[in-house]
């Protein structure tokens, strides 16, 4: 039987969110194929993570070793590479985080195996590998096939798949991973946190969020005007935090926070990928923008082709009418 093998990140007591949403995929992926998914968790703590990760996987691999932990990808590398050259996955999956582009070109030329990066679509037909990558700034999608290889290396963007709960009961197992070399040139040091102002957007159930077709900082005044009617965070795209006009920890987006509200309001919000990498899991998108070609009304399910700063101030007096 062939394999899917998932590497899974972690830090700071949590399991990251891109590593449930490449087990989700490859769950999915084992379903259509029949192929077993192996779940790979590495670092001193992993054997915490196995039981939650075995509801996903058929089988869980849990190294544990204080070196390969939750910051340095060389010592994952090395852990990686032996699994991969012994059990011959036909796919592996990363997520595309940080920690992922470290990893995984490294890890490619380790096992001499093809590599595709930032991915937004995953597939198997037919014994082939295909995925959709993303190229110049959103405007391409280039489709990929892989034929005639031992085992493909994929990263995943994040916020691209969902999540999507499992209840499988998968074999717990541990594996031995210790070995003496080191690795002087990079040591983790710690964590440096930016300092938090109290808003955390992420749990929001509805948020405003503004873009640069807001034109200028006074004008936030009206969008946080229609936030306040509706209960809902103010949030924002690249250009808003570029120019100061909010703070950083409201940023949606590649650079910023992903987001997936019940209602995600995109306002005066073009659309580049970067930004819809981080909000396209909402539950239901509405946006407004004089620019009927932009590109966020291709995933929107709701659209005002109009001037914001003319379209929120009756939408926020329709709505205080509305709920008295």
């Amino acid at each position: 039987m062939a394999e899917i093998l998932v590497a899974i990140e972690h830090r700071k007591q949590s399991l990251a969110e891109v590593s449930l949403q490449m087990l989700s995929k490859g769950r999915q992926l084992c379903d259509q194929t029949g192929d077993e998914l192996v779940a790979v968790v590495m670092g001193r703590v992993a054997s915490g993570y196995a039981e939650r990760l075995a509801r996903w996987a058929d089988r869980v691999l849990v190294a544990r070793n204080d070196k390969a932990g939750e910051s340095l990808a060389e010592p994952c590398q090395k852990v990686l590479t032996s699994i991969i050259k012994e059990r011959k996955p036909r796919l592996v999956l990363i997520g595309h985080s940080s920690f992922g582009m470290d990893l995984a070109p490294a890890l490619a030329v380790a096992v001499n195996a093809p590599l595709a990066t930032d991915c937004i679509s995953i597939g198997i037909e037919n014994g082939a590998i295909s995925v959709t990558r993303s190229i110049y700034n959103g405007k391409v999608n280039a489709q990929l096939s892989f034929t005639q290889v031992d085992t493909v290396i994929i990263t995943g963007r994040v916020g691209e798949f969902t999540a999507e709960e499992c209840n499988k009961r998968g074999k717990v197992e541990e594996i031995d991973v210790s070995w003496d070399e080191a690795f002087p040139y990079k040591q983790f040091q710690g964590y440096i946190e930016q300092p938090s102002r109290g808003v955390d957007i992420t749990q929001s159930d509805i948020l405003v969020s503004v873009g640069r077709g807001i034109k200028e900082k006074e004008n936030i005044k009206i969008a946080e005007s229609l936030a306040e009617a509706l209960g809902a965070v103010v949030a924002c795209s690249r250009p808003v935090i570029d120019n100061g006009w909010l703070s950083a920890e409201r940023q949606v987006g590649l650079s910023g926070k992903t987001v997936k509200p019940k209602l995600y309001m995109a306002i005066g919000i073009s659309g580049a990928f970067q930004h819809m990498v981080g909000m396209k899991g909402s539950r239901m998108i509405v946006a407004i923008n004089k620019d009927s070609r932009a590109p966020i009304f291709d995933i929107a399910d709701y659209g005002i082709v109009d001037d914001v700063l003319k379209v929120l101030p009756e939408l926020t007096k329709q709505i205080v009418e509305l709920k008295g």
